[in-house]
């Protein structure tokens, strides 16, 4: 099977500068699905690429959320997810090394996975980096190097959590 990204672009891709594009003034889109909330946000690296950061929040877990960095795939709305931080709502296991992951964890896309056809951030690492959906897009912020001003990211977190 044919990769999107090796792993070196996976890392140029996270170390790149992203912050909002400067016309995006409007409130974060926040949607309300069966049993969670998702708030989006546009990201635009220095280079001109776009990424979005994604949260999801279960209504009825506090513990079961994810906060994705992802990069829009030139030419397409799709997107690929580099880096996924998860809660503990759920056990993961990984599909090449067979070992199963129960708490928070990070899912790092890799250009191994991609080989085997299997979703580009299958691989999973548990983590005690972040316990909450508000720490966990803390350490987004800081490990994808994106750039947000307190007042975006204070309303990433209002309703998120």
């Amino acid at each position: 099977m044919s990769i999107a990204y090796t792993d070196q672009q996976i890392t140029e891709m996270l170390t790149e500068h992203k912050q909002p594009p400067v016309a995006t003034c409007r409130p974060l889109s926040l949607t309300h699905k069966r049993i969670h909330d998702e708030r989006n946000l546009d990201l635009q690296g220095d280079s001109g690429a776009k990424y979005r950061l994604f949260l999801r929040q279960n209504t009825r877990n506090v513990l079961d959320f994810s906060v994705i960095l992802a990069r829009e795939l030139p030419g397409s709305g799709d997107v690929f997810r580099l880096r996924r931080h998860n809660g503990k709502g759920h056990e993961y296991k990984n599909k090449i090394e067979g070992n199963v992951v129960y708490d928070q964890h990070i899912h790092y896309a890799t250009e191994r996975y991609q080989k085997r056809g299997f979703d580009e951030d299958g691989y999973a690492e548990a983590t005690d980096r972040y316990s909450t959906i508000d720490e966990a897009v803390d350490y987004m912020i800081d490990n994808g190097n994106i750039a947000i001003l307190p007042a975006v990211q204070r309303e990433l977190f209002s309703g998120a959590s």
